[in-house]
């Protein structure tokens, strides 16, 4: 059991143990010691003990209470340890101006937790920088709105690695200024009026006297409110940290093994892409950085939520991942720079090509397929990674377009582009000329491929074929089924093969096509019908459908020696089926 000692501070009695008295005695005469020159040491001395009465009074619940060291050591830390009080004597106005210099005339950052909206870094920023930290709070929303919320990572960082000014040499270093007798002395006048202004007018004691009890109470079921969602927050945090870092590193792992291997089929098509000429591996661990770093803060802040009294990991290791977090950034926006120039220029090779096809002539076309690399013929904008035949890797994609057009020449022709993108004009052209192309033209047939291949080595910029085929008016063309995909075309094309005529004999006509085998179909104000008929050995089924026919027959089902008749009417239309005797 410890004595209790009653002492005068600050001109306010409180009741202190023996402990704790001894220690306070101690950091007082340490600070008194750590003035090297007595002048207005008593002045000082005496605004400090009413600085720490008043943060005394504050942490007393009532006025019996006593002082232990846990209350002792919360102020201290407030107040700050003596060395912070060192003064020299060379920082006198009556010193030679060379020699004024202090410990606390050098920039150093910390957070402003007197003078926050969330964790006191713009305004810590802002005594830094020497601006207003209305600009400072004004930068970080802007940033924060046009990054898409990025930079809400950047301040919680900051928020981890910059210390708060909690002590009267701290808030002075952070102001830029002298840890001196006057500064101290006006600085701890300062909080003491600051606090004084906060109470002012009001009866502590009726206050106390009246609400005491229900604002206690209050205060600690917001107090355990605030501390469960901290600590779920805090949970949250480690939990989304260590998922997010486990699988960096499983990715981390697997990209540098594939990338070094070049056998996994992903960094086959990453290989295809990437012509910055960076090895997959170190862009691997650059995003491995770029996201890593941050996710490590996310969990170090988690764990001081879960655990206050958790000790920091030390300004150094904090600066050190600062300086290769911000060196992944400016190495990904390099890459990033050099991979969009990759794709600035486009060039293509025109390849031309007459056919013996003229007026009165018949051509087919068809869409070619190599069954090596697919078993059908269908136009996509994506590429592949393909072994031909010879083994090799190569990159292979049905980007092929077929435009036709009418062309008043007595011979067609053949038009064959093939386009890239580049980082100069020269280099597209090459990529362009390095595709690998083929069609056949035997028989009045046109034998297109639906296909073009490259090398790896040229990588992937876009590559893709235009097929023009100009006709001469008066030729007919069939086109196969197979070509639908690939003329699939805007207007702006002037494509006359249009989607649905394959299958058909089409007439080509000056800017259009007229089918010549197409279902005949008569229209007039009241009546339009569409017959087929479809013959067998000994019978003919013919399906006769009228729209809007308006002196049709009643329902009727007639079976007689020259077949079945059967007339059906609804609302809209009418559908006739009759199967004839063709032996009749």
């Amino acid at each position: 059991m410890n004595k209790t000692i009653n002492i005068n501070l600050g001109g306010t009695f409180f009741h202190i143990d023996e402990d704790a008295f001894g220690k306070l005695s101690r950091y007082l005469d340490a600070i008194k010691l750590s003035f090297k020159d007595p002048v207005g040491q008593d002045e000082i001395i005496r605004d400090i003990e009413a600085r720490i009465a008043e943060l005394f009074t504050e942490k007393l619940q009532s006025p019996t209470q006593v002082i232990t060291l846990k209350e002792l050591d919360e102020v201290i830390t407030v107040m700050g340890q003596p060395e912070d009080y060192i003064i020299d004597e060379d920082i006198f106005e009556d010193s030679p101006k060379d020699k004024q210099k202090s410990t606390g005339s050098y920039k150093q950052l910390f957070r402003d937790i007197d003078n926050k909206f969330v964790a006191g870094v713009s305004s810590g920023l802002a005594h830094y920088l020497s601006i207003d930290a209305v600009w400072i709070r004004l930068i970080w929303i802007l940033l924060t709105v046009f990054s898409s919320g990025f930079f809400i990572i950047i301040y919680i960082i900051f928020w981890i690695l910059v210390p708060p000014a909690i002590s009267t040499s701290d808030k002075l270093k952070m102001s830029r200024e002298p840890i001196n007798i006057s500064n101290i002395e006006r600085k701890i006048k300062e909080e003491a009026s600051h606090i004084e202004e906060e109470v002012k007018n009001i009866d502590k004691e009726a206050l106390k006297r009246n609400f005491s009890d229900f604002f206690g109470t209050v205060g600690k079921i917001v107090n355990v409110l605030l501390t469960i969602i901290s600590k779920f927050i805090g949970i949250v945090f480690i939990l989304i940290a260590i998922i997010a870092l486990v699988s960096i590193a499983i990715g981390l792992f697997t990209g540098t093994l594939g990338a070094g291997s070049g056998n996994l089929l992903t960094f086959n098509y990453i290989n295809a892409v990437i012509t910055t000429g960076t090895p997959l591996w170190f862009i691997y661990i650059l995003f491995a950085v770029l996201f890593g770093v941050p996710l490590i803060a996310l969990f170090i802040l988690g764990l001081k939520l879960l655990f206050t009294n958790l000790k920091s990991i030390g300004r150094p290791a904090k600066v050190i991942l600062f300086i290769i977090w911000l060196a992944s950034i400016i190495a990904v926006g390099i890459l990033g720079v050099k991979q969009f120039n990759e794709v600035a220029y486009d060039g293509k090779v025109i390849l031309e090509e007459t056919l013996p096809v003229q007026a009165n002539d018949t051509l087919f076309i068809k869409m070619n397929f190599n069954k090596m690399y697919s078993h059908t013929a269908r136009r996509n904008n994506s590429f592949k990674i393909k072994l031909n035949e010879n083994d090799q890797k190569v990159i292979y994609s049905t980007n092929v377009k077929l435009i036709v057009r009418a062309t008043t020449d007595s011979l067609a022709q053949l038009y064959i582009e093939k386009k890239a993108d580049g980082n100069t004009f020269l280099d597209a052209k090459n990529r362009a000329d390095a595709i690998n192309y083929r069609y056949n033209f035997i028989n009045n047939t046109l034998l297109l491929d639906g296909y073009y291949t490259t090398e790896t080595t040229n990588k992937y910029r876009n590559q893709n074929v235009e097929i023009i085929v100009y006709l001469p008016v008066g030729t007919v063309l069939f086109a196969d089924e197979n070509t639908f995909s690939y003329h699939r075309n805007p207007s702006s094309y002037n494509d006359i093969l249009n989607n649905g005529d394959e299958q058909q004999y089409l007439l080509i006509e000056e800017g259009k096509t007229k089918c010549l085998d197409c279902p005949t179909t008569t229209t007039n104000s009241n009546i339009k019908n569409e017959k087929k008929s479809i013959n067998t050995e000994n019978w003919q089924l013919e399906v006769e459908k009228s729209l809007n026919k308006e002196d049709n027959n009643n329902n009727y089902i007639k079976l007689d020696d020259d077949g079945v008749d059967i007339n059906i009417i609804d609302k809209n239309d009418t559908i006739r089926v009759k199967i004839n005797n063709q032996n009749q």
